[in-house]
């Protein structure tokens, strides 16, 4: 392909992308009262469990619209991620071999199901967090929460975790394309284990051992199980390696 061509493919995805991401944003329009009632959950959560007054606040007039629209652009982005990520995978792919294809689409068709598992896992831990930050308000304090900080507070916990549910993927794909090996990501594995905590020390503001915990458990465990998909394909690649060396022998 020419330059022009390329360009001509790169404004063809972009605009595929840009649909996409516009109807994500129109459903997640739709969608934005729910998510701020689930939003206002672990609020009202405090209401019951310390049995204290806690609302999120609008300090402008605008505040609540403002809310509304940032929250369907952020929903839009996640529905419309396998679009958009289709899109950029797409228009690199005419550049690839046979061979890299194949990963390439493995990588997108594992990151996008691991990402939105990490969304959830961000999500599942919050209530908690929230309950124990409020917790240190003294009880005759009532909790009246921003809410334009709260929610960055939320998107904050949420993308970063399902972006860090996503990195294992990058080691099978590294190992597939022959620049790390499953010997190197095992024998690394007290490294791995340091940094899994660390991470989840500063994602989680509220750094108690069980928020660290829920979120550290599961990425281990991808972790691992990065290793066992490294080491299966290191495997089969000796294997391939001497039958070929037989043949030539012979």
């Amino acid at each position: 392909m020419t330059l022009g061509q390329h360009l001509v493919e790169l404004r063809k995805r972009l605009f595929k992308a840009a649909i996409g991401f516009v109807l994500g944003g129109v459903a997640g329009w739709f969608l934005a009262d729910f998510v701020l009632d689930a939003l206002r959950s672990p609020v009202q959560a405090i209401v019951e469990s310390q049995h204290r007054t806690a609302a999120l606040n609008f300090a402008t007039i605008t505040g609540s619209f403002d809310l509304k629209l940032q929250i369907a652009i952020t929903v839009g982005a996640i529905i419309s991620s396998p679009v958009w990520l289709y899109q950029i995978f797409a228009f690199l792919v005419p550049g690839l071999t046979g061979k890299e294809k194949r990963y390439t689409f493995g990588f997108f068709f594992s990151a996008v199901p691991l990402f939105f598992a990490g969304c959830a896992a961000g999500w599942f831990v919050l209530p908690h967090i929230v309950g124990l930050l409020t917790g240190f308000a003294g009880r005759q304090d009532s909790a009246y929460i921003d809410a334009q900080s709260y929610y960055d507070f939320v998107l904050k916990l949420v993308i970063v975790v399902g972006v860090a549910f996503v990195l294992p993927v990058f080691l099978v794909l590294l190992n597939f394309m022959g620049v790390l090996s499953a010997k190197s990501i095992l024998k690394s594995w007290r490294v791995a284990m340091l940094v899994i905590v660390l991470f989840t020390a500063v994602t989680t503001p509220a750094a108690d051992v069980i928020s660290m915990l829920l979120l550290a458990v599961p990425m281990v465990g991808l972790y691992f199980a990065a290793a066992g998909v490294a080491w299966l394909h290191d495997r089969r690649a000796a294997k391939n390696a001497l039958r070929m060396e037989a043949d030539l022998a012979g």
